[in-house]
């Protein structure tokens, strides 16, 4: 297993957990194609990168949502405003669908604003993204197989 394969699965991950568009599905699926082994490996980086950049999120939400009406900012207000209904309705378990496309990102951002502890935060996001890989190995191997 090189370690440049690594590093690019970490990276993907990470851009796809922040609110940059990237697909890391495709990044762990590629590599499992290839051959690439220890597959227990590639899931683990690929869950800590994008449990890492869900951890940007819910900085973001901490500190700069302040931000929010600037054009730059990364989620527009009805986005962010959904993703807060869903969370105070919810509490913290919204956050296992942090690995869903499209509510997933916006949930950690409110996560950040709405105080939840980086402690629940990180332990909660983890055990979603690690389910995530999980599932996405799993389909990847039986379909290569």
């Amino acid at each position: 297993m090189s370690l440049a394969a690594l590093w690019g699965l970490f990276l993907a991950a990470f851009a796809a957990a922040t609110l940059l568009p990237a697909q890391s599905e495709l990044a762990l699926a590629g590599l499992l194609a290839t051959g690439h082994k220890p597959v227990w490996l590639l899931i683990a980086v690929a869950a800590a990168g994008n449990t890492l950049g869900a951890a940007v999120n819910w900085l973001l939400g901490r500190c700069c949502v302040r931000f929010q009406d600037r054009r730059w900012f990364p989620v527009k207000k009805k986005s962010l405003g959904k993703a807060e209904t869903w969370y105070r309705r919810y509490g913290r378990w919204s956050l296992l669908l942090s690995w869903a496309p499209v509510i997933g990102d916006p949930l950690t951002l409110a996560a950040g604003l709405l105080r939840e502890p980086f402690g629940s935060f990180i332990l909660i996001v983890g055990l979603a993204k690690l389910g995530r890989y999980l599932v996405v190995a799993g389909a990847a191997l039986r379909w290569l197989a």
